[in-house]
Parts: structure tokens; C-alpha cells; sequence
């Protein structure tokens, strides 16, 4: 028999009984369905996670005070002390070359006040190497310079429209809290952040006229910072350029051998790495669940096959008996079984593609990003589901003595 007389005669075999082969097909849809739409769904969780914290920066570190030091038997508070200081953002500069951006900041809350319209809304006060760090730009107007009587200000797209509607407020003065500011810049939107926090809700202030204006009265020290960021030029030097900056705050703060740093180092690159290998552990999971109820429908096949061949036993001898050789039988049931599994994997991958757009649709917090390569993944499966399955059935068949067969009634 060649390929078109094996095709046709599966076809007929599977017409005659067309409601027992659909809903053996049926296993192998949901299967495949499943796992284009759970692996969407989980591409898609990756990504937007992947862009979130891609914001925090790979090559990046944060240094802020160790809130768990205690003094003298008495756990202090974060706003007891000020650990960090300008001279520590000056001596990292000059004496870690690595370090391509640096800079301390303050931070802060307070009503932002416009004419008659105010928001409350967070500032930080920053050098502009901060902009760079976090990967602010701005949309329009310009930057403010590091000096200590720059009095201008960035502000983000959410206070801009809360202040001043559809105007940019470009050479606009605002009030912080009572300290008059002039408006230089607008940034660009950046959305919520991975916390859920808007972004956009901040007011950028020079770092010196932060701690001369906004912060004079907490009595804090002289030159004091609330955290230090930086970033190196090459992220294979992040580990390296850690230990350093780790050695000279220890010189620098005269900390004992053994005793307790006053700071926190953290590592951006190393949140990144964990955050993308749990969301990729967590596709891997869904794409796993979703395979399983692809074995099922396969399993299904297999069993509905072997049913088949035992209903099948005269018919299997007759051909036998007319010059149909055992792999003639064998691609003949391999043949129903493919047929099985490949219309159920067609419809399958196009009930998945479907049903992955609905949930795009109907649910944003659930990103779906459709990829090529699955749904020629499950097509592949199917595929394979069909001669994995339908192998044992139809090698059952073909050694069937055609003599006992020809005797079954």
C-alpha cells in the first residue's frame, strides 16, 4: 500500500466511528491548548518582569545605613543616625575608578504648592549622576547643575499634571513645603513601579539645596546622605568594585575587625538574577503542568487504538488474507492514530492562540506574549504524541496471526 491508500483507508476507519475519534481527540486539544496559552501567559509574566527590573539597574549598587546597629545594648531607629556622608560619595569617586556614576541622596515628603492648586507628592534631593543611575531622562526643558544655590527643580509627570494640567510649568515656581523652587525640567514618564509605586509622583531637587532648605531643620550632620548609589561601566567589575567599596567604608568609618558595618551594601545585579530565575522556574512549572494533560490525551489515543485493533481482529485478518503484509497493518493504524493526534494539535494550537489573545484581552494583569517557537513546539508534540502512542497499538496489530484473526467473530 503506498502513502494515499494508507491515508485513505485512516480516514475511513476514523469516519466510521467519527464521535469516539473526536472525542479521543479532544485529550490531545486541551493538552495543546494548555500549553500555549500557559506558556504565553508565562513568557509574558517574564518579560513585564524582566522590564521592571531591568529599571533597577545590573550594574548597580545602593549603599544605605545598617538600621540594625545597636549602641549600647539599644536598638536606634533609621532616623537616629546619619551613617553616610558626602565625603564618603567624594572618596568613593576619586579612589574606585571603576565606578562610572555615584551619587548621595535625601528623600523626602512634603505638599507641593502652585498658585491654588497643591499635590503632596515625594522629592529626593540628587546630583544629576542620579538621573543617569536610574535611568531618568527628561522630556522637557533642562537638567539643574550640582552646585549649592541651584534652586531649580525636575519635576515628574504626575506633578506636572496635577499642577499644571496640560502646561509643561517650565520656569514656573512651586513651593515645597514653604521653600520656593523654580521649575527647570519635566521628566519622562515611567509608570508604576515593580511595587506598584507611580514613579511619576517625584520631585528631583539638588542634593545641596535638599539638605540646606527642605532638611535644615531634623539637625542632621553636616554633608550627611541618606544613601549612596553608583554604577560601574562594566558589570562583570560589579563583585569587584563591591569588595572595594565595602573595604573603604569600613577604613573610612573606623569599624573594628568583626564589628558590624554601620552600612548595607545591595546589589542590584543580584535581585535581577534571582527575580528572572524564579518568573523562568515559574514558566518552566506552568509549561510542565500543561505537558501532563498532553501525556493524558496521548494516553488516550493509545487506549482508544487498542480498543480499536481488539474490535478490529476479522478486519486486521481479512487484509492480511488478501496480501496485506504486517507493516501495511502497521502504517494503517499508525496512520489513525497521527490523524488523531495531528487534527487534535491543529485545533489545539488554534483554540490555544485564541484563548491566549482572550486573556490578554479581558485581563491585563496577566501579559500574554505569544512566541512562534512554542506553537511549533506543540505542533511538534502532537506530532510525536501520535507515534509515541499509536507505535504500540498498531505493532500489536501487525503481529496478529491472520489464521486466528480470520477465526474471531
Amino acid at each position: 500500500m503506498n502513502f494515499t491508500d494508507v491515508l485513505r483507508t485512516a480516514l475511513f476507519a476514523l469516519r466510521g466511528n467519527w464521535m469516539r475519534s473526536a472525542l479521543t481527540s479532544l485529550g490531545v486539544i486541551i493538552g495543546i491548548a494548555s500549553v500555549i496559552v500557559m506558556v504565553s501567559v508565562g513568557q509574558g509574566t517574564q518579560a513585564e518582569i524582566d522590564k521592571m527590573v531591568a529599571g533597577l539597574g545590573s550594574q548597580r549598587l545602593d549603599v544605605s545605613p545598617n538600621v540594625a546597629r545597636s549602641s549600647g545594648g539599644v536598638r536606634m531607629s533609621a532616623s537616629s543616625f546619619f551613617t553616610l556622608s558626602q565625603d564618603d560619595v567624594d572618596a568613593i569617586r576619586s579612589e574606585i575608578p571603576e565606578v562610572q556614576y555615584i551619587s548621595g541622596s535625601l528623600r523626602g515628603s512634603s505638599q507641593v504648592v502652585y498658585a491654588e492648586r497643591n499635590w503632596n507628592s515625594s522629592w529626593q534631593g540628587v546630583d544629576p549622576d542620579y538621573l543617569v543611575i536610574n535611568g531618568w531622562s527628561i522630556a522637557d526643558g533642562e537638567g539643574f547643575e550640582a552646585s549649592g544655590d541651584d534652586k531649580t527643580v525636575l519635576i515628574g509627570e504626575t506633578v506636572r499634571r496635577e499642577l499644571f494640567g496640560d502646561e509643561s510649568g517650565i520656569g514656573e515656581t512651586i513651593r515645597i513645603g514653604r521653600v520656593p523652587l523654580t521649575v527647570a525640567g519635566t521628566l519622562a514618564p515611567k509608570g508604576q513601579s515593580s511595587f506598584g509605586r507611580d514613579q511619576d509622583e517625584i520631585v528631583m531637587v539638588p542634593l545641596e539645596t535638599a539638605r540646606r532648605r527642605l532638611m535644615g531643620s531634623m539637625g542632621m550632620p553636616p554633608k550627611a546622605v541618606m544613601e549612596i548609589s553608583l554604577a560601574v561601566s562594566d558589570a562583570d567589575e560589579l563583585a569587584y568594585v563591591q569588595g572595594e567599596l565595602e573595604s573603604l567604608l569600613r577604613q573610612r568609618h573606623r569599624i573594628a575587625p568583626g564589628a558590624e558595618d554601620d552600612f548595607r551594601v545591595r546589589n542590584m545585579s543580584e535581585i535581577v538574577a534571582t527575580r528572572t530565575a524564579t518568573t523562568r522556574l515559574m514558566s518552566w512549572l506552568l509549561g510542565a503542568v500543561a505537558t501532563i494533560s498532553l501525556i493524558v490525551g496521548g494516553i488516550g489515543i493509545m487506549n482508544i487504538m487498542l480498543v480499536s485493533v481488539t474490535e478490529r481482529i476479522r478486519e486486521i485478518g481479512l487484509r492480511m488474507a488478501v496480501g496485506a503484509g504486517p507493516s501495511d497493518i502497521r502504517r494503517q493504524f499508525l496512520a489513525e492514530a497521527m490523524l488523531l493526534s495531528l487534527g487534535g494539535g491543529v485545533l489545539g494550537i488554534l483554540i490555544g492562540v485564541v484563548g491566549a489573545l482572550l486573556v490578554g484581552q479581558f485581563n491585563s494583569e496577566l501579559p500574554v506574549e505569544l512566541n512562534g517557537k512554542v506553537i511549533a513546539l506543540a505542533a511538534g508534540f502532537s506530532i510525536a504524541t501520535g507515534l509515541f502512542f499509536g507505535y504500540y497499538p498498531a505493532s500489536k496489530a501487525s503481529q496478529l496471526d491472520p489464521i486466528e484473526a480470520l477465526r474471531q467473530q
